[in-house]
């Protein structure tokens, strides 16, 4: 027999999705099975009349008003799957409800198409297309419109369940639908199995959905059918006399159990075996169950495990609640278990059975599947739920003369001296019998818990969306998750949601240091810690932008310098080079503890220490960004910014950049006092406020100026703009850049430069004083950069001839974010505004450089940029653990039925539908371009 451990043909259950009366996901559908609700509930008149249902049928003395409607069973999620509302609205719900299910299952399991190494498979069913029978048919207007043909073909008949979900999802296994009556989902599963064992696929999907229609509606009791007198099913009952038909599904993710241990997938439980039969023509009649039959397909199954019966403590019956029914399904239970040669399989009463239609009714084709999930959950939770309405045993039964007793109460699964294990028996109209066992994940196999004592640190959570509706959703079930599961790690989250989900176009990033910090965040969305960005489509070009002067503060970078090595290394060689070749160590101001960063402000604000600092800190940044795989296409940089993309493309050497930067600083400092105010007005309305002694030292955005001149003459010059009711603000530096006051000094900065071997550059800069992109003449010619130091910063044409190419995300390399602000104020309102995204905290920020910083390499990600984090998880953080599933933007599509009057209907299609023109078929996110077959062509 099977020992514990993993079997060459064991089948993982890695993911799961769930629709049934009272719950919309196994959670909630867990916690309704263990504290024993019953999902079918009552209806009064007014609701069942709503429904559809005549007032001559409510006047039958034998009309059940009981029933287990689907929750939100008109609503669908359209743009998701791209289709047009019209489309949505002719959909069968059933294939709304099986498509959202399989990509619940998928995400579950943490394997989306695209992020999916290998063929992804879909086995499943669905019950009769009353929907397109009783509503859409009815509407003759829309019969006319569109033709029978496309209304069955494109997203109502059976046959085309599975293939329409693996086109609209991108799955590439095989795609199969399965019909055998109640069975279906079961039998699908064990399909999916099959399939996966001989390698036709590397995952598969699994499941069944039956939606009844009219909806919230009764029915007419009657003598010799399935359904119950009173509307509730007492499986194995004395009292049994019938079943209540509802409306649900089911969708489980399988994978070779090897696979999903190897890949770390969190793991529900392990198929160990199934079979499946048909009784053949040698019973009572085609309706009615074999004991032989299905006694048959439980042996083979137990056979094919290599599973005792007797070690199997749970079974998920197939129990309608039918009186004839119950006793031939325990009878056939009671003839496998006694074949078993054990000893104990001999024994009586020591397995628990239930079934679940007690709970939630009888959902035709998804009842098997909805079987296995329970069973599944409960040795996952390691309890077994009560099954419902049971008060003495059908008589018919003897269950003392049997290995069984019905689990009547919710029940602790202990462990005894081998795992626990479960069975799920379904059985159709028809005859098709499926049997599957189950069994508990070996405990050497479970995947350790992160320990409590894991050091915390900043953590981002990376969220992504087609819409902002899904992306709000997606953050307060994120957030009510990690509420509800304290016990998980935060980095485990954030590495599963990283490696497990789907990258889509609306995207937010957080960094956090904890669970609670995770949870405001989520709930809260401060724009301060929680960014949103839209994905650009295709990928998106980097520019690098290089701040100037004045950008420089004590401590810049602190939090980066003691955490990230290649930071270091860059500023440590920086400094050290520096003392080297001036005999000036400004380590000391930079790198200051909290007492001393006042004085060290002060000083860094002395130009000769500014400059080279601003480079040093840059130049480092750019190598910490390569390291994360950001590598820009383009460069600007803001006055010495130019400089320091000089550098970085290659134009000068880095020692040599260095001593550029400390003359310049050297050189300005030699200067006489000046003054620089920020003024806005466009440079054309500011110059003729200017007198001698005062000019225009750069245009950084078509509103804002920056003048530069004598103390006086910018005081002057601050009279004029108050008297005219002009904005303005002092720039906080004590020189008069780009004026003439820098005349002095421009010859001993020529005669520096014209002994610097310049290079073309090997990444395009934008010109600070063309605003164009700068030739290789003009980086190589010395007087460019000596007019550079002197001439105004032409910033605005720069960001105009950036932004004249879409889609490129700009990113600001160094300690300040003016130029940030600059772009938004060029960008703010022009269609395809460009991502903007800072390097650096400001100064004021309260949050740490780490954290700063890991959450703009996010935002990175949210552009749609390609980064590399896998060293963001530590070795030991790398498990995967279950997240919530999508959050659905649900709208509600839905054709009323229309009452058969003998005259021609009006349309009584929702008028969204009726003013879409574009029939089109292809989903917007799909690979194929177009569907060859649109509802519009002639």
């Amino acid at each position: 027999m099977s020992d514990e451990g993993a079997g060459e043909n064991d089948i993982a259950i890695v993911g799961m999705a769930l629709r049934v009366p009272g719950s919309n996901s196994p959670n909630e559908f867990w916690d309704n099975l263990r504290n024993g609700r019953e999902s079918i509930v009552d209806y009064d008149d007014e609701t069942i009349l709503a429904s559809g249902e005549s007032k001559e049928a409510l006047r039958n003395s034998a009309y059940v008003k009981r029933g287990a409607a689907l929750r939100d069973m008109k609503l669908f999620d359209r743009d998701f799957f791209g289709f047009s509302p019209k489309e949505a609205a002719i959909l069968d719900p059933q294939h709304r409800h099986f498509m959202e299910l399989c990509w619940e299952a998928l995400e579950d399991a943490g394997h989306t198409p695209k992020r999916f190494d290998g063929q992804i498979g879909l086995f499943g069913g669905c019950g009769m297309g009353s929907y397109f029978y009783f509503n859409v048919c009815s509407n003759q207007d829309l019969v006319d419109s569109v033709g029978m043909f496309l209304l069955r073909h494109t997203g109502n008949d059976k046959d085309f369940l599975a293939t329409r979900a693996s086109y609209v999802l991108d799955l590439k296994g095989p795609s199969i639908n399965v019909q055998t009556a109640c069975s279906t989902s079961l039998v699908a599963t064990h399909l999916a199995c099959q399939s996966l064992l001989t390698g036709e696929c590397d995952m598969a999907l699994a499941g069944g959905v039956t939606i009844l229609f009219p909806t919230e509606a009764g029915y007419v009791f009657k003598d010799g059918e399935v359904l119950s007198p009173d509307g509730h099913c007492r499986a194995f009952d004395d009292r049994a006399q019938g079943t209540v038909l509802s409306s649900g599904g089911g969708m489980v993710a399988l994978r070779r159990l090897e696979d999903a241990l190897e890949d770390g997938d969190p793991i529900y439980a392990v198929i160990k075996g199934s079979a499946v039969n048909n009784d053949g023509g040698q019973k009572v009649g085609y309706l009615a169950p074999s004991v032989d039959g299905q006694a048959a397909a439980m042996t083979e199954a137990y056979s094919l495990a290599d599973i005792d019966p007797a070690t199997i403590g749970m079974i998920e019956c197939h129990g309608t609640g039918t009186y004839m029914g119950d006793p031939i399904e325990v009878a056939a239970l009671t003839q496998a278990f006694r074949s078993g040669e054990s000893e104990g399989a001999q024994k009586n009463q020591f397995c628990r059975i239930g079934s679940v239609k007690t709970n939630i009714g009888h959902l035709d084709t998804a009842a098997g599947v909805v079987g296995l999930i329970k069973a599944s959950l409960s040795l996952w939770n390691r309890e077994i739920p009560a099954s419902l309405n049971y008060e003495r045993p059908n008589s018919e039964i003897g269950f003392e003369n049997t290995p069984f007793v019905v689990n009547d109460k919710l029940h602790d699964w202990q462990r005894g001296a081998f795992a626990r294990r479960a069975a799920v028996n379904s059985l159709g109209v028809g005859g098709t019998n499926a049997h599957l066992i189950l069994e508990e994940l070996a405990e050497d196999l479970i995947p350790e818990k992160a320990a409590a004592t894991r050091e915390a640190k900043q953590v981002l959570l990376q969220i992504s969306a087609k819409g902002n509706k899904s992306l709000d959703g997606a953050c307060q079930r994120l957030a009510q998750h990690l509420e509800a599961n304290p016990d998980q790690d935060l980095q485990d989250v954030a590495y599963s949601l990283r490696t497990g989900r789907e990258e889509f176009g609306r995207r937010r990033v957080l960094v956090a240091t904890g669970r609670e910090e995770a949870i405001e965040l989520l709930e809260g969305l401060d724009p301060r810690r929680v960014f949103t960005h839209t994905a650009s489509e295709s990928k998106p070009g980097i520019v690098f932008m290089f701040s100037g002067g004045g950008s420089q503060y004590a401590q810049m970078g602190m939090d980066l310098y003691e955490n990230e090595p290649i930071f270091r290394e860059q500023i440590d060689r920086g400094l050290n080079l520096f003392l080297e070749r001036t005999g000036e160590d400004i380590r000391p101001f930079l790198l200051c503890t909290e007492e001393e960063r006042e004085h060290a402000d002060g000083q860094l604000k002395e130009v000769g220490r500014a400059l080279p600092s601003i480079f040093i800190y840059e130049y480092a940044m750019v190598k910490l960004w390569e390291s994360k795989g950001i590598v820009p296409e383009l460069l600007v940089g803001h006055s010495l910014g130019e400089n320091v993309a000089a550098c970085v493309s290659g134009v000068i050497s880095y020692e040599d950049c260095l001593d550029w930067v400390a003359l310049r600083g050297k050189l300005t400092a030699k200067t006489v006092e000046g003054r620089m105010i920020a003024v806005s007005l466009p440079a054309d309305e500011l110059t003729p406020y200017f007198r001698d002694g005062c000019g225009l030292a750069a245009i950084n955005a078509p509103g804002l100026c920056v003048a530069s001149g004598g103390v006086a003459e910018i005081d002057a010059l601050e009279k004029r703009l108050e008297e005219a009711e002009i904005d303005f603000q002092t720039v906080p530096i004590d020189r008069a850049a780009h004026s003439s006051l820098f005349d002095p000094i421009l010859d001993e900065f020529r005669a520096f430069i014209s002994n610097v071997d310049l290079k073309p550059p090997s990444i395009p800069i934008v010109s600070n004083r063309t605003g164009q992109l700068m030739t290789d003449e003009e980086a190589m010619d010395p007087e460019y950069w000596t007019q550079h130091l002197r001439r105004h910063v032409r910033f605005a044409e720069c960001v105009e001839t950036i932004l004249a190419t879409p889609g490129r995300v700009l990113l600001e390399v160094g300690p300040g974010q003016a130029l940030c602000s600059f772009v938004r104020q060029q960008s703010v309102g022009g269609a395809g505004a460009p991502n903007i995204i800072p390097s650096f905290r400001h100064k004021a920020d309260k949050a740490t450089d780490m954290t700063f910083f890991l959450s703009s390499l996010g935002r990175l990600w949210a552009s749609g940029v390609e980064v590399d984090l896998e060293e963001a998880f530590e070795p030991d953080a790398r498990r995967r653990v279950r997240l919530p599933t999508y959050a659905w933007d649900h709208q509600s599509f839905f054709i009323d039925r229309v009452e058969a009057t003998g005259v021609r209907q009006e349309s009584n299609l929702p008028e969204y539908v009726e003013d879409v023109a574009d029939w089109g078929f292809a989903p917007t996110w799909h690979p194929a371009a177009v569907d060859p077959r649109r509802l519009d062509t002639p």
